[in-house]
């Protein structure tokens, strides 16, 4: 990618470590040589977008286009079609309550390249009892039955003996193992595990959701796009491309697993038990990234909760706190459009670049989301939610989108709309009265201490107002 971009030498990433001599910077004094940032209301042209029908026709067009070339990527035109099948349909229990647990897999067409396969993997878990369709809640992770329903004792028993017969029947030695071990089992029941609560004492946030008459999705990112380098040539990008490296405007990973959440969108609108008016996306970290880009380019999602995203997510890219565009261009390179690289060149046929020349940022990214329900979540330094994230900056680039939530007819973030001087509010104070919402919750490097106010928020916002529909993007 350098290569095509013509750049020989890339600004290395300052260190995690505040001990070493490159350490990032956590002064705040330092943290803003970009002071001004790109306005969501200012057209290219500079014009100012005083109308939702200017934002609409004009000014979200082009924050959609300057996003797509120079940080995510754009998703090419030829993406195969995904063929979605339920595999498996297990009753089970979530905190107590009876819930439908189905196993769907999407199966990307690949029969141009046959050697590159792809799998979507994906668990919808919705209330058994529940008398319509409910709201889903599409996560970002590990994909797997949550309390798979096992044989009862009567059943493990003649498992046990069915095996052992068979065993014996092809080793004749074993009769003698299995009699002098009666009581020796091949098959057992799990053993009995405590749920891991959250810190706050709250149950898990799944509990939650199935306790609030919700539903979930279990969806994983990197079944279908690997998170890492080595993978831009397999997984979807790697079928787009018939194998082939990137182009420099094409999707990086974050972007693909955006995509491969709107294609799980498609499969749940399909499904009775989901109402699908009501689907959102969630994560954290990098997956809190991608989860503010699904949000950002398919307006067909109803409410986005993004955990501890960082750079690349909901902190200002022009901000010098902690996480830099460096540690992006040379690191998790992989996760942006090849363009993205440009603007940590310090030696290049175009001479160099830096943050300050990126023509959008985060606020932008933020202001895609409106007038949809948007909740910003972060922990704090203290119990892991390290500043390496820049809380700060992703507090003023949330204040900065508020606008755009005001001009689509709908309530913001609360306060005062000037990003230089905002400060975040005092940890666990939620501003929670908009469409646009923050919190600092006081647990670490997860969102699950907020689940349970975003769940209420949102429920809040539903029964007020219907969702907004407007064709995806």
């Amino acid at each position: 990618m350098m290569q095509q971009l013509g750049i020989r030498a890339l600004r290395p990433g300052p260190s995690g470590n505040e001990k070493d001599p490159n350490h990032a910077n956590y002064d705040e004094s330092k943290a803003n040589p970009y002071p001004n940032i790109p306005d969501a209301l200012t057209l290219d042209n500079g014009q100012k977008v005083t109308t939702a029908k200017l934002w609409w026709s004009e000014r979200r067009p082009q924050i959609v286009a300057a996003l797509e070339h120079d940080v995510y990527g754009a998703i090419p035109k030829n993406v195969p079609k995904v063929r979605w099948s339920v595999v498996a349909v297990d009753h089970e229990y979530v905190g107590g309550r009876p819930v439908i647990a189905k196993k769907i897999l999407g199966h990307v067409d690949n029969s141009a390249d046959p050697l590159i396969p792809v799998t979507i993997r994906m668990t919808l878990v919705t209330p058994a009892d529940a008398k319509k369709p409910v709201p889903v809640l599409i996560m970002f992770g590990r994909s797997a039955f949550p309390a798979p329903n096992e044989p009862s004792a009567d059943e493990l028993d003649r498992i046990n003996a069915a095996l052992k017969t068979l065993l014996a029947r092809q080793d004749p030695s074993l009769q003698k193992v299995f009699a002098d071990h009666p009581a020796y089992d091949l098959a057992k029941p799990t053993p009995f595990v405590f749920p891991q609560f959250n810190a706050d004492g709250d149950p898990p946030s799944t509990w939650e959701l199935i306790a609030a008459g919700w539903g979930f999705a279990s969806l994983d990112p990197t079944s279908y796009q690997a998170d890492n380098g080595a993978g831009l040539t397999r997984g979807i990008i790697g079928l787009t491309n018939h194998g082939q490296p990137r182009t420099p405007e094409q999707w990086g990973a974050l972007r693909a697993w955006a995509w491969g959440a709107s294609r799980a969108l498609d499969a749940l609108k399909a499904d009775p038990a989901v109402d699908g008016s009501r689907i959102g996306i969630e994560g954290v970290s990098r997956y809190g990234k991608a989860a503010l880009v699904t949000m950002a380019f398919d307006q067909r999602f109803a409410m986005v909760l993004v955990g501890s995203s960082g750079k690349g997510g909901a902190t200002l890219l022009r901000r010098n706190y902690g996480e830099a565009v460096e540690s992006l261009t040379g690191g998790e390179y992989y996760w942006m459009a090849g363009n993205f690289l440009k603007y940590g060149a310090s030696d290049a046929t175009f001479g160099s670049k830096n943050p300050g020349d990126i023509p959008v940022d985060s606020n932008e990214l933020i202001a895609l989301c409106a007038p949809r329900l948007t909740f910003i979540s972060y922990g704090i330094p203290e119990k892991g939610d390290a500043h390496w994230l820049d809380h700060q900056g992703s507090y003023m680039a949330t204040v900065a989108a508020s606008p755009v939530f005001t001009l689509l007819g709908v309530k913001g973030l609360g306060v005062s709309d000037d990003y230089h001087t905002a400060q975040m509010p005092p940890v666990n104070h939620g501003l929670l009265t908009g469409n646009l919402a923050w919190r600092q919750d006081d647990g670490g490097h997860t969102d699950a201490p907020n689940i349970k106010y975003f769940i209420q928020w949102a429920d809040q916002h539903f029964s007020a107002t219907a969702p907004e529909k407007h064709a995806a993007q």
